[in-house]
């Protein structure tokens, strides 16, 4: 990699043999593509007031020179952290192999991309709880996607209003539905549609009380 490892803890003590089982996987991912640029990885217990339980969750980001950011995670809940801790970061990487995997056969022409393949689908955001780190983002069927600042692409959590337009991964998580790898594609009131999105509506019912917005 161009950058060193960066391993960032909240909420959960830096531990030795974390370090070095996150180490022994970004390794890994580098044999999967030699083109990684910089690798970061959050271990975290999230601190949520609105999910029981306050799950663990790692999250895998990789930079690549011309894909931009890949990100991945995986959120648990945990009763022995020592012990279930693993799981959760080998899942995060697991997740992240695939997308190298993916992105490494594209470029070596293994795999097409063919005119009309379905891109992300987008969202918008409908609650932002600006100083817990996290949100929901409303998608065109109405489904509801939880998501934390560390899935929001660019260090844009900032950004985010409700309104602003997003791409996103969607994911099923143990708690519900959940967002990661979010993108803007505009904020409230710009112009321009997207490709593919050109009918795109406020989602029904976005709308929130200005006084529970946050």
């Amino acid at each position: 990699m161009q950058t060193p490892l960066e391993i960032t803890y909240q909420h959960v003590s830096r531990s030795e043999w974390i370090d070095e089982y996150v180490r022994s996987r970004v390794a890994k991912l580098e044999h999967f593509s030699k083109d990684i640029v910089s690798c970061r990885v959050v271990i975290e217990q999230t601190q949520n007031p609105h999910r029981t339980g306050n799950p663990y969750r790692a999250l895998v980001e990789v930079t690549l020179p011309a894909k931009g950011e890949l990100v991945a995670e995986k959120t648990d809940k945990v009763v022995d952290p020592q012990v279930q801790l693993r799981p959760i970061i080998r899942n995060a990487f697991e997740a992240m192999e695939k997308q190298l995997k993916k992105q490494t056969a594209k470029r070596d022409g293994k795999v097409k991309q063919h005119f009309g393949d379905p891109l992300p689908p987008v969202a918008m955001v409908v609650r932002k709880f600006e100083a817990d780190g996290y949100g929901f983002l409303k998608s065109v069927s109405g489904q509801e996607y939880y998501f934390h600042r560390n899935a929001v692409l660019h260090d844009d959590f900032e950004r985010l209003t409700v309104g602003t337009r997003v791409r996103f991964e969607p994911n099923e998580g143990d708690e519900g539905l959940q967002a990661s790898s979010v993108q803007i594609l505009d904020k409230p009131g710009v112009g321009g549609a997207v490709e593919g999105d050109e009918d795109l509506d406020m989602p029904a019912g976005w709308e929130q009380d200005p006084a529970t917005r946050h």
